[in-house]
């Protein structure tokens, strides 16, 4: 069999990466460099050389970005429902950093994980809103520190549905479990602080304006969850189904800090997206402008 046949079959490399490798003299058969039409010995010792993946995101121009503000040092997008904020794995596509970086580039070299493309912060794949990234490492740390320093305003907005007062504080510590996240009752989790107020009313179904004061994975969905009013749409979770909402009804309002370079404060924020929109208008719910 000719080597290179043998390598696709036993890495499950395509040839053409294949062809690649043995060009690239990374491939070594009783210690020589074989050509592509070599033929395989048998007990022959192969040693194969396999490049590490590249962490970088894979740019891709042709994915839609919505920018929201733009300058020297950050730029902030409107991020929509069923897009993941970043890779998880190198050559990953389809996210919002791939689009990112496609136009901004710089911040691929931004944040310490080149997967974050800059990105301070994540929102949810079925979460939609601001998101903020900076163009370089002095901002993205300083950024960072004030998310971690609870001096950045981080407001959304949620439909839910059972009984749920007028405003409240949810003050639970948090702790994963498998795919979700869950009240750490018995200690151990993570500290995560919520406070919300009800902008509008329909039967069981209340529009809320949510402020997270740390950022736990899935932190508002499991919070509301806890108290007896699930995230519309959110199944994970426990929330109601609604016809024709293929996610749930969370968005990134608002994002508000002191820009790190200028000093000045900079208010964020994001409208809400049409699907959304017609939600609030069929259940009966006012309050967004």
């Amino acid at each position: 069999m000719r080597i290179d046949v043998w390598l696709a079959g036993a890495l499950a490399l395509p040839r053409a990466k294949v062809k690649e490798l043995l060009e690239q003299g990374a491939v070594r058969i009783g210690g020589r460099a074989p050509r592509k039409g070599d033929r395989t010995v048998a007990g022959a010792r192969v040693e194969v050389t396999l490049p590490a993946d590249d962490p970088r995101p894979v740019p891709q121009p042709e994915l839609p970005l919505r920018v929201l503000h733009v300058d020297a040092q950050l730029v902030a997008v409107d991020k929509a429902a069923g897009i993941p904020s970043h890779p998880l794995r190198p050559g990953e596509r389809g996210t919002v950093v791939n689009a990112l970086v496609a136009s901004y580039p710089e911040c691929a070299e931004a944040s310490a994980d080149p997967r974050e493309g800059g990105l301070v912060h994540r929102l949810d794949t079925l979460t939609s809103g601001v998101l903020l990234a900076a163009r370089d490492h002095e901002t993205w740390g300083a950024l960072r520190d004030a998310f971690s320093g609870r001096q950045v305003d981080k407001r959304y907005l949620a439909v839910v549905t059972g009984p749920v007062a007028d405003e409240g504080e949810i003050d639970l510590p948090l702790r994963h479990r498998a795919d979700h996240v869950e009240p750490a009752l018995s200690g151990g989790g993570r500290e995560a602080l919520t406070d919300f107020r009800v902008l509008a009313r329909a039967g069981d179904a209340a529009l809320l304006e949510v402020r997270i004061h740390t950022g736990v994975l899935h932190q508002i969905r499991a919070h509301l969850a806890a108290i007896g009013a699930p995230v519309l749409g959110d199944l994970a979770y426990g929330g109601r189904p609604h016809p024709g909402l293929d996610r749930f009804f969370l968005h990134a309002a608002r994002l508000g800090f002191v820009h790190p370079a200028t000093g000045t404060r900079l208010e964020l924020s994001a409208p809400l997206p049409p699907e959304l929109r017609a939600v609030l208008a069929l259940l009966g719910l006012r309050g967004v402008d």
